[in-house]
């Protein structure tokens, strides 16, 4: 009987086929060892992402996962994304600008203030029941509304001013960033991306079946 190799599963996984029989029963597996060695690979690959997450050194070479090593330049890099491209101080403070004295912040208000004059105003001073009618409860509240309106426009002007000058959204994301523990940061991304690391796994089993099923065509063809 003759032993020849007729063909490789993987770079370095070679298989000996009975030339004699023209195949052998162990070729049917390489569809199923090779959708087994892609899915592992991209298992551990995505687990070397995070893992491990201080240094190890191994003969000479040291390792250490992807994120926990960069996990500083992470932190910078996200703040100056999220301020500059995601949210400014700048439209923080519009925001506040555009919802503090807008209709229906106004609208809120003076019912609040009506439901004062109403009834704790002529509560503390039932004297004042005498004299305030509907009309005068409407002219006093829209009075108040149009000085709070004032107050409150300037008072944010103030406060937004105050924020964008002391306030660094790209400061504030890096230090949290920074900050979190590689457990922490392990568990955002994959709740962020569970779906599609474990597609990366799949597509490394479907992947090398495929390839399997390749070698096996050609090891018939043969």
């Amino acid at each position: 009987m003759t032993i020849s190799i007729t063909t490789f599963l993987s770079p370095n996984f070679l298989i000996l086929a009975d030339s004699s029989d023209g195949t052998s029963s162990i070729i049917w597996l390489f569809p199923i060892l090779a959708a087994l060695i892609g899915w592992v690979t991209n298992y551990l690959a995505i687990k070397m992402l995070f893992h491990p997450r201080e240094e190890v050194k191994v003969l000479g070479i040291t390792l250490q996962g992807v994120f926990p090593k960069r996990q500083k330049q992470l932190a910078l890099k996200l703040g100056t994304l999220v301020s500059e491209e995601l949210l400014s101080m700048e439209q923080i403070t519009e925001k506040i600008r555009e919802h503090a004295t807008s209709d229906e912040t106004m609208d809120a208000i003076g019912k609040r203030i009506e439901m004062t004059i109403r009834e704790k105003l002529v509560h503390a001073f039932p004297m004042l029941s005498m004299f305030l009618s509907d009309d005068m409860v409407e002219k006093v509240t829209n009075l108040f509304r149009k000085e709070l309106k004032d107050f409150l426009s300037q008072s944010v002007d103030e406060l937004s001013t105050k924020l964008e000058n002391n306030l660094d959204i790209s400061e504030v994301v890096r230090e949290k960033v920074e900050g979190f523990s590689s457990d922490k940061v392990e568990d955002l991304l994959f709740n962020l991306m569970k779906k599609e690391f474990k597609f990366i796994e799949v597509a490394g089993a479907v992947l090398g079946f495929a390839i399997g099923c390749v070698q096996v065509a050609l090891t018939f063809s043969l």
